[in-house]
């Protein structure tokens, strides 16, 4: 069995893990804060491959655009603009892959959409990442950026901005932040503890994301027509709240035969980073390949 050491990199944070046979049993090496320059990046997964012993694979999950073995835009880790991974680590194989897209390969092959040969992915926290599974292949796009779901617009009269989507900007943790704000609450988790425990105020602000998210994403399922849309990432614990508005306001948009969308949570939650980029370094350079 290849011995994959599996980083999840993230804007603030650097998690990582082995991968020695069973997925769902990686050995968790580290949750650390993420480097703060490529040269500390090489330093550090130089020694954790030291100290997990023997690594063949490096399996690596990035918040951002990747081309191949090449960050090409990671929006909160410039120093990672235009870098060759592959280079980095020689004498490695290199699986590198958009985080929302490596959590996609996770639930694929062992999560909510196992099984599944067409999905949505939509990870909502801080910000949205976005990857789709069509004909049992993770979506690439010519240059890596396929599936950007945090740029979908339903507003016509926005006026756009430079580092964030119009979805983002309205749907993501930040925007329930605000919201929370606006009704004296310290932040979304707060929101939604207050809606489900059936504030009228908190219920009210939390309906309007919803409704947005719902309505930019019948969009992507007429497109798509997926068998599932899988919620991951911070929102996901709040799917028993924006449920019921999200689908009134996608089924509203969409034809009678597309209207049984079903939406669940993905199953490896904070996890699903670690597991897809174990997957990802296990299966190397094809590992948008699920079956």
């Amino acid at each position: 069995m290849t011995r994959v050491l599996a980083i999840d990199l993230g804007g603030t944070n650097l998690r990582a893990a082995i991968h020695t046979g069973d997925v769902r049993m990686l050995e968790v090496l580290s949750r650390e804060p993420a480097p703060a320059s490529l040269d500390a990046f090489v330093v550090r997964i130089r020694a954790l491959c030291a100290e997990a012993g023997a690594v063949e694979a490096l399996g690596i999950a990035v918040p951002g655009l990747v081309e191949g073995s090449i960050c090409r835009w990671v929006p909160n880790l410039p120093w990672l603009d235009g870098v060759d991974v592959a280079r980095l680590f020689p004498g490695l194989r290199i699986a590198l892959g958009n985080d929302a897209q490596i959590a996609m390969l996770a639930e694929a092959v062992e999560g909510s959409a196992k099984g599944m040969s067409d999905a949505i992915l939509l990870a909502i926290g801080t910000g949205i990442g976005s990857a789709v599974l069509a004909n049992s292949r993770i979506v690439a796009g010519a240059r890596g950026g396929a599936c950007s779901f945090g740029w979908a617009c339903a507003d016509m009269v926005d006026e756009g901005e430079e580092r964030s989507g119009w979805l983002e900007r309205v749907a993501s943790g930040r925007a329930l932040d605000a919201l929370a704000r606006e009704i004296g609450l310290a932040d979304g988790g707060r929101l939604i503890d207050a809606a489900r425990a059936g504030e009228k105020a908190a219920l009210a602000a939390l309906e309007a994301p919803a409704r947005r998210l719902g309505t930019a994403l019948a969009g992507a399922v007429a497109l798509l027509d997926p068998q599932a849309v899988l919620i991951s990432g911070g929102l996901a614990e709040a799917l028993d709240m924006i449920r019921p508005p999200l689908l009134d306001a996608m089924r509203r948009q969409l034809p009678p035969h597309l209207r049984d969308i079903v939406l669940r949570p993905g199953q490896f939650g904070s996890r699903a980073g670690l597991v897809g980029a174990a997957l990802a370094g296990l299966a190397g350079r094809e590992w948008r390949q699920v079956r």
